[in-house]
């Protein structure tokens, strides 16, 4: 089957153009994120970090830490983007990989650094509750 309209004129090309910029940039004006967005996606990867340099730094502990860390970062990531869907009424491309799940490169440089850095100070024992922190300190105090 062909094609039987006639292709675009330059100025119908250039009016379409500007029309669907204007659609974008009011529904980009629009978009709204759920109440906690940010501090719930925090916490979870922070648990998720922590529960991963844990079970890499102590061999008695295993698997069901470090996929519970993981399950639990999966649980609020698909709550805060089916709240986000139910907000708005739309789906972003990008929002799921590069906002929750960190493929953009300053997230995934920061998440490797953090986890880098809280398996590096479990191993050396700077880890630990907040009494056995004060406890060593004051004996290491002259």
């Amino acid at each position: 089957m062909e094609n039987t309209e006639p292709d675009p004129t330059p100025e119908d090309a250039a009016a379409a153009l500007v029309e669907a910029e204007a659609s974008r940039t009011h529904l980009a004006g629009t978009l709204a994120l759920p109440s906690f967005f940010y501090a719930a996606i925090g916490a979870a990867v922070a648990v998720q970090i922590a529960t991963s340099a844990f079970s890499i730094t102590d061999d008695r502990v295993w698997a069901p830490i470090r996929l519970g860390g993981v399950a639990l970062f999966v649980l609020v990531a698909s709550i805060q983007l089916v709240r986000f869907r139910q907000l708005n009424g739309v789906r972003l491309g990008g929002l799921a990989s590069r906002v929750v799940l960190g493929t953009a490169t300053a997230a995934s440089i920061s998440y490797a650094f953090a986890l880098g850095a809280s398996a590096w100070a479990r191993s050396t024992g700077c880890g630990g509750s907040l009494p056995s922190a004060r406890s060593r300190a004051a004996r290491h105090t002259p």
